[in-house]
């Protein structure tokens, strides 16, 4: 019987290489910060889309955590039409 594997995220599991990891750890991240600022407003779905530029399907994929649907580009949009400013930062791996 062989062990199982170990990984250090689930993004590190589902995904083919270290870097297509990385992506989707960004965007999940940048997607929960984006729904906490909705919450933190109280905004209903269709004014978040509204003030996004976007359809109140899509902020409903965001807030599901569809993160498939979404790239670093689209969210950063988002975030910016939200009035937040996006940092990039890298640590050593």
């Amino acid at each position: 019987m062989s062990k199982p594997e170990s990984y250090a995220s689930v993004w590190d599991a589902i995904a083919d290489t270290p870097e297509q990891a990385a992506n989707l750890r960004a965007r999940a991240e940048l997607m929960q910060k984006i729904a906490a600022r909705l919450k933190q407003n109280a905004w209903t779905q269709a004014e978040a889309a509204s003030r996004c530029d976007v359809t109140q399907p899509r902020i409903n994929d965001l807030l599901r955590g569809r993160v498939s649907r979404f790239s670093l580009d689209a969210l950063v949009n988002i975030a910016t039409a939200l009035g937040c400013r996006v940092r990039v930062d890298l640590e050593a791996a």
